[in-house]
């Protein structure tokens, strides 16, 4: 099954899996991805925006925490309603983009290169989840301010997404408790846990569950419901896949192998 990539180079040259890495090799790893560069990079060209163009201290302070607060529910819409969605991969212009920013990470939710989102779709996500904010609160400074905000929060939700995903059990009960669900949404049933270090809204909109609530596996779990029945109408993402999804890809090359 074939995967759509960024162009890899130095530490980048070969794939790297999350479970089959140690914590160490994790930060060596997220320090070193282009997409967590970028958000680090721009978010200090913002900072330095914001210090020298200041809102006003209460305005920036209310549009750090708004953004920070903001955050889970823009995350909660655009996976459950954007990235589970089963209307991008009928539109041929999109098909890509939804394999790109999530269909092959349910295919190998381990494969730390498609954790990480695109910056193509990231970056303007992020700008207007967060800068109208602060334009509202504190003019050009306040818009910089929150998109520093967001360009952070990224990058602190994008490495607890890659702790959830390490071949480790958390010592800390909320912790551990965390990547439980959000294990179970990638290997149990993708219809629901749509939060990854906040569950707040999966509970208020009736999509929270706990793994021994619902016994039978989904049997879309790997492809979001791209079928083949599905692919033989919509038949852009299988293209690019070389196939369609029918169980974790690691998993059906190792069993291959043995035979």
């Amino acid at each position: 099954m074939k995967t759509v990539e960024s162009p890899r180079t130095g530490f980048w040259s070969r794939s790297h899996h999350l479970d089959r890495m140690t914590l160490r090799e994790l930060v060596v790893a997220y320090f070193q991805y282009p997409a967590i560069i970028a958000y680090l990079a721009l978010s200090v060209v913002a900072i330095g925006y914001t210090v020298r163009n200041p809102a006003p201290l209460l305005p920036t302070v209310a549009t750090v925490a708004i953004s920070i607060l903001v955050y889970p529910l823009v995350w909660y819409v655009l996976h459950r309603w954007v990235l589970h969605s089963r209307w991008m991969f009928k539109v041929p212009l999109l098909a890509a983009t939804w394999k790109r920013i999530h269909y092959d990470h349910h295919q190998d939710p381990n494969h730390l290169e498609v954790l990480f989102g695109a910056l193509h779709t990231t970056l303007p996500t992020i700008a207007l989840a967060t800068m109208p904010i602060g334009w509202a609160l504190g003019g050009a400074g306040g818009a910089s301010a929150a998109l520093a905000t967001g360009l952070l929060t990224t990058c602190f939700y994008e490495f607890c997404h890659c702790i959830q995903h390490l071949s480790y059990k958390p010592k800390n009960k909320m912790l551990a408790a965390m990547k439980q669900r959000h294990m179970a949404h990638h290997f149990h049933d993708e219809n629901g846990n749509y939060g990854i270090t906040n569950f707040f809204w999966d509970r208020l909109f009736g999509t929270f569950y706990e793994r021994i609530e619902r016994a039978k596996k989904s049997p879309t779990v790997f492809n979001l419901g791209y079928t083949p029945e599905v692919a033989e109408r919509y038949p852009w993402v299988a293209r690019l896949s070389g196939g369609v999804a029918t169980g974790h890809p690691r998993q059906r090359r190792a069993v291959t192998d043995a035979e």
